[in-house]
């Protein structure tokens, strides 16, 4: 199944997607999304057949994750993209970085271009979302504790990233994440994902999972080691090579161009770029 946050314009709610159609799981709550956490529904077909469809097009996608939601990243993830930024040391931990929840918008929404920087950079993700919190998970059971699994385009302002990492993935409004989350059990071996990001139309990455360095298990386990997991947190498994900052010229998004997500039975994260007002 497929869930999601979605806007009538008047309040929010996280609602079953199936076909163009939406289906509340859920009172419509008022207030700042943003501040609230998200809650992985539970999968009941039944109890989410009985709520009231309401067409997609009259509705806006919000970011799966809330205020009290974890976001952590993975850096250096794909061996190409470690190779193209001149990385050959490749550590035996995975090199993490947060994301603060402001920072992303949901499927359709505008993603901000900051006026400090021109270097403003995409990076095209996998991320998983956590159904069953825990600590000190071992890697032979993280897989069940996953909720399922979404897409994460990690906007990167990448002068400010040269001097503070947590600067330059920080920006408010930078990134986006969505447009659902595809339960796990639709993804029966999410090694075959593959990911593809497209800028204006061109493609300019494109891989698979099974490239990553640290697979999902080892990631969980590596994560729960140091912070409690729960339900609603969101790992984004890092990005593949291709990146704006690595090319020659280097290719950076520019307001107007449209940032694209694809990822195989999951969908497509689509953006438009637009200028700090």
């Amino acid at each position: 199944m497929k869930f999601a946050r979605v806007s009538n314009g008047y309040g929010y709610a996280t609602a079953r997607i199936q076909g163009g159609v939406a289906y509340p799981c859920e009172d419509w709550r008022t207030g700042d999304p943003a501040r609230d956490s998200f809650v992985p529904p539970t999968l009941d077909p039944a109890s989410a057949q009985n709520a009231a469809a309401i067409p997609l097009s009259e509705l806006s996608f919000l970011p799966p994750i809330g205020g009290s939601n974890k976001l952590i990243c993975l850096g250096l993830n794909y061996r190409d993209h470690v190779s193209e930024v001149g990385n050959e040391n490749v550590s035996p931990y995975p090199s993490l970085f947060t994301k603060f929840p402001d920072t992303m918008v949901g499927a359709g929404s505008p993603i901000v271009r900051p006026t400090v920087s021109d270097a403003f950079d995409y990076e095209g993700e996998i991320a998983i979302v956590i159904g069953k919190g825990g600590r000190h998970i071992r890697k032979s059971e993280a897989l069940s504790h996953l909720f399922g699994f979404t897409i994460l385009m990690d906007g990167s302002v990448r002068d400010y990233q040269g001097h503070s990492v947590t600067a330059g993935k920080c920006f408010y409004a930078s990134g986006s994440v969505g447009p659902w989350i595809v339960t796990s059990d639709e993804i029966p071996d999410y090694r075959k994902l593959t990911l593809k990001t497209r800028l204006n139309g061109e493609e300019v990455q494109s891989s698979v999972v099974e490239n990553m360095i640290y697979d999902i298990p080892t990631a969980i386990e590596y994560i729960s080691r140091w912070t409690p997991l729960a339900p609603g947190d969101v790992i984004s498994t890092g990005t593949p090579a291709g990146v704006g900052f690595a090319r020659t010229p280097q290719l950076y998004i520019k307001p107007g161009d449209l940032v694209e997500v694809e990822v195989s039975s999951i969908g497509v994260l689509a953006n438009t770029a637009v200028a700090e007002a």
